[in-house]
């Protein structure tokens, strides 16, 4: 009977361990994400030059504190100077005009100590993906989107990052391209969680950004679902030449549904000092999933 009695017991404990450890809480990727559109190298820029903001980009970074931000507009000796002054990140991407070197990047940095790199590649925002420097639809520039599959080393959570630039001139390039990538990311990831960065070059109201959110794969506005939302409504100022009343949110994050947005926070330029980090803001997100 005893014999019994401590069998039963002993099972029961079992039972209970198992139970407990199925409902368990899963551990949490917490992740400080950015969208940043640095602005090219332009000479034309006078005191906003690159010369004059690589500095003060690098160190913008490293005091956010980003574990991964997406860029749009870098040239290479632009990327260079980045990875020179950021040697605690690493990055992806390719110039869209020759897949190497030429041409603007859509580079993605990421904290090498903190997300392990599975995966990555850029796609060109065309009738053919794969086609290096074909411009696509109705667009007035090449245009592409790189991407990144990482693993969170913290706890072994797997996750996609992709990083675009739209064009400024073609509605349809737009659209297109905003299906395209919803298409990748449920090639690359499926239903696991994805991140898009970019600048879009539109509002909110374009038929561009009701094809991302509005599309039977959900993308969230990260920004709108945000718990908490900070600074500025705006992006893109052109160097505090726009009246911030007449500025324009066009960078945006969307994420999928199983990311929750802590806070959304754009930094406001400093119009008085008249020193600017780009002509556009950038957008910080902070994430949970």
């Amino acid at each position: 009977m005893k014999l019994y009695t401590i069998l039963g017991s002993f099972l029961g404990l079992s039972l209970c361990m198992t139970i407990a450890s199925c409902h368990s809480p899963q551990p949490t990727s917490e992740i400080t994400w950015s969208t940043f559109n640095i602005r090219y190298d332009n000479p034309y820029d006078s005191l906003n030059s690159w010369t004059y903001r690589k500095d003060t980009v690098a160190n913008f970074i490293k005091a956010q504190n980003l574990d991964i931000v997406g860029m749009q507009e870098v040239l290479h000796h632009q990327l260079e100077d980045l990875k020179a002054r950021l040697p605690e990140y690493a990055e992806v991407g390719v110039g869209r005009e020759d897949g190497k070197i030429q041409g603007e990047y859509a580079p993605l940095f990421y904290k090498k100590d903190r997300f392990e790199l599975l995966d990555n590649n850029t796609f060109w925002l065309s009738q053919y993906p794969d086609s290096v420097g074909f411009i696509g639809w109705d667009g007035a520039c090449t245009r592409i989107a790189t991407w990144a599959k990482l693993k969170d080393k913290t706890n072994g959570k797997i996750f996609m990052a992709i990083n675009t630039h739209f064009d400024h001139v073609g509605t349809e390039a737009r659209k297109k391209g905003a299906l395209l990538i919803i298409e990748k990311i449920k090639e690359i990831v499926g239903d696991q969680p994805a991140v898009v960065t970019g600048d879009f070059n539109v509002s909110d109201q374009s038929e561009a950004y009701q094809t991302i959110t509005g599309n039977s794969f959900v993308l969230k506005d990260a920004h709108k679902t945000a718990l908490q939302q900070e600074g500025a409504s705006y992006t893109f100022h052109d160097f505090g030449r726009i009246p911030a009343d007449s500025c324009e949110k066009i960078d945006f994050i969307f994420v999928t549904p199983q990311i929750e947005v802590q806070r959304s926070y754009i930094p406001e330029e400093n119009r008085e000092a008249k020193k600017f980090l780009s002509d556009h803001n950038p957008e910080i997100v902070h994430l949970s999933f």
